[in-house]
């Protein structure tokens, strides 16, 4: 029987999601690798509780996770409830997404049709045994759906009392601002964007999304804050073969180059210096960035997240330790 740490929301920090009334931990468990049909069950839920007993207590799912049957992710999450986590679902912010190709049939494909993610929401309820997901996202912009359809459809969502807020991921400042608009009209809450961001992919600072959610309410989700595993220095010297990379599980090993490479390995010294390891001065780092709400980790055992949100005990960073870090990210 799980009995989650009594002393677990005593060194979390929890930040305010935009200008809703919702708190998100700096930290937060995502379950796109290690959580489908290959993955041993017993590992998936250590991971949930050790995540728990540290005062993670925002699980991000989507629709399509869970290799290689889209889906197992929250069927296995579902598992994970019904052995004794779902006693606290109270304690819990459970969010999935719905977007990308997820069965058979153009209902099911790449889009953001209302009958898309109605459908897609009803099966990720079942998958889980939920009555209603805390957060509910349309999981990449679709150009071929009107804005206004999508919009309403998770309106909808919120209004069935499926989800209690939405968000939306992997949409750029334009897009963003639009479909602001038709929310503010509906009245929607919408609280939150899901971008990827990370040392090595600062998109969202040149399109200036970051600044612009802040200034508007919106909450910041980033995905991939360490580069898909670039920035854990697991691969500074070579690839090992049990690596995602080494197992082209991944699309960034087109970018370890040498160019790569030298940068991470500048800044694991870095890391070192200030007493963390590569992978906890990257997610400090994102962090720092006061418009990021939370960071989404992944794992692949129950010791990463341990050592991963250890994080947030060095947020701060002198001017010198920043100066240093652009340079090297500029060379």
């Amino acid at each position: 029987m799980y009995i989650p740490n009594e002393k677990r929301y005593e060194n979390m920090i929890y930040n305010r999601c935009g200008k809703s009334g919702l708190k998100l931990p700096a930290v937060s468990l995502g379950l796109w690798k290690n959580f489908g049909s290959e993955g041993v069950f017993a590992n998936m839920e250590n991971m949930v509780h050790t995540a728990f007993d540290l005062g993670i207590t925002h699980f991000d799912l989507a629709n399509n996770y869970g290799f290689p049957y889209n889906g197992t992710a929250e069927e296995n999450f579902g598992r994970i409830l019904d052995n004794g986590m779902r006693q606290f679902r109270d304690e819990l912010c459970i969010s999935t997404k719905a977007g990308y190709e997820m069965w058979d049939g153009p209902y099911g494909d790449r889009n953001g049709s209302r009958k898309y993610l109605t459908a897609s929401l009803d099966q990720s309820l079942k998958r889980m045994k939920l009555d209603y997901v805390d957060i509910f996202y349309h999981h990449v912009f679709d150009p071929e759906t009107p804005l206004e359809e999508t919009a309403l459809a998770l309106d909808n969502a919120v209004r069935q009392g499926k989800a209690l807020y939405v968000g939306i991921s992997n949409y750029n400042k334009q897009q963003t601002m639009e479909i602001m608009e038709i929310f503010k009209e509906l009245k929607t809450p919408f609280i939150v964007n899901q971008p990827s961001y990370s040392m090595l992919n600062r998109w969202i600072e040149e399109d200036g999304l970051d600044v612009w959610a802040k200034e508007n309410g919106v909450g910041i989700s980033v995905f991939s804050p360490l580069q898909q595993g670039i920035l854990t220095g697991k691969y500074i010297s070579d690839i090992p073969s049990d690596s995602r990379v080494g197992k082209g599980d991944t699309w960034v090993g087109s970018m370890l180059d040498e160019s790569t490479r030298e940068k991470v390995s500048a800044l694991n010294e870095i890391a070192k210096a200030r007493g963390q390891k590569l992978s906890q001065l990257a997610l400090s780092w994102v962090l720092r960035n006061g418009r990021v709400t939370t960071v989404l980790i992944g794992a692949s055992r129950p010791s990463q997240i341990i050592e991963n949100a250890e994080c947030i005990k060095k947020l701060d960073f002198t001017d010198e330790e920043i100066k240093a870090i652009e340079e090297v990210l500029a060379g």
